[in-house]
């Protein structure tokens, strides 16, 4: 609303009611401006800022609808109280449906300019209303464009940094002798890399709540197969899955579990001068659920057995299982390793 007077275009080719409308609606607290005809108070409205247009339908030339829709396709129009007859409701409905946000019963005395008036009123009142809602949506959404800004610079500052500990890391193993140290070294880096890569999705995309988990495990599979597939003992790691899409926690908890069951099959399945296939499927289970199989056709598991190494990679997938809400299980009838995991989406 503009300030001071509410300002109102009164559209309505009997001069002696528009006069009339005018002192009375004055007295209402309206600045008033009159046009005798459809056509005059179209080009008023398109020349004028005003708070509300009242339009008559029964006018020469351009009729009430007519105005009305040719207001309604000016830019950011006010809205439009409409002026019938008392036997009209068609016309009336009609009105409404063409975008007039109230209409008033023209009838003879003082009734009708009281109507008028708390018509208007009603109208303004809805219409400031839009517009305080319109604009607390704006608002809303340059909040959220600006976090999700912030956000993108958190994971793009969080992906680098965890890139520089992963140097650290290595230029650490690359000093040491002892073998046993470089190879927990080079198992660290890996885990950290698959942390990292979660980052790296989060800042790339225009979702900073959640990872394409096909991406994620598709970058993921392809680092790991740099690290493990030699010429003279090639791994194949193949990848399989459907475009699903995790919250940041749950990927960061799946990207270590894939990289932990891929590293042991790298480093156990096969003979160290073998060539071997590691298959990675993810895929949905149910409406609102995923399964992870992770497998190879290697030397196989020994139920009850040790871990191999320190065990550390054991205990991290189970506790990543475990903030899924879930367990790793394995298929003791396949010929070498499989691991499953079945988690919920959200």
């Amino acid at each position: 609303m503009t300030d001071g007077a509410p300002r109102i275009l009164y559209i309505d080719d009997d001069a002696g009611l528009c006069r009339l409308a005018s002192r009375v609606l004055r007295r209402h607290g309206y600045q008033v401006t009159s046009a005798p005809d459809g056509a005059t108070g179209l080009a008023e409205a398109a020349a004028a800022s005003f708070d509300l247009i009242a339009v008559d339908h029964y006018m020469p030339g351009m009729d009430g609808l007519e105005t009305l829709q040719r207001i309604r396709e000016l830019p950011a129009p006010p809205p439009v109280v409409y002026v019938t007859g008392s036997d009209e409701g068609r016309i009336a409905v009609a009105a409404l449906k063409a975008g007039a946000a109230d209409y008033v019963v023209k009838t003879v005395g003082e009734d009708f300019f009281d109507l008028l008036s708390a018509s208007f009123a009603q109208v303004l009142d809805r219409a400031a209303l839009e517009r305080d809602k319109a604009r607390a949506e704006a608002d809303l959404r340059a909040s959220n464009a600006r976090l999700e800004a912030l956000l993108g610079e958190v994971n793009h500052r969080v992906a680098n940094s965890l890139q520089l500990v992963s140097a650290m890391v290595g230029l650490q193993a690359g000093v040491l002798a002892d073998q046993q140290a470089r190879d927990a070294l080079a198992d660290t880096q890996r885990r950290i890399q698959a942390i990292a890569q979660v980052h790296r999705r989060l800042y790339t995309a225009n979702d900073v709540e959640s990872v394409d988990m096909r991406d994620y495990l598709g970058a993921l599979v392809d680092e790991l197969a740099e690290t493990w597939s030699t010429d003279s003992a090639p791994r194949a790691l193949r990848l399989a899955a459907e475009p699903i899409r995790l919250p940041t926690d749950k990927a960061v908890s799946l990207g270590v579990i894939v990289t932990e069951l891929v590293t042991n099959a790298c480093k156990y399945a096969y003979p160290a001068d073998a060539s071997g296939e590691v298959r990675v499927h993810l895929t949905r289970d149910g409406d609102d659920g995923f399964l992870l199989i992770v497998e190879d056709d290697g030397c196989g598991l020994s139920i009850g057995a040790a871990p191999r190494g320190t065990g550390l990679g054991t205990r991290l997938m189970r506790a990543m299982a475990q903030s899924l809400h879930s367990s790793l299980e394995y298929d003791p009838a396949h010929r070498g390793a499989r691991a499953m995991l079945k988690a919920s989406i959200a």
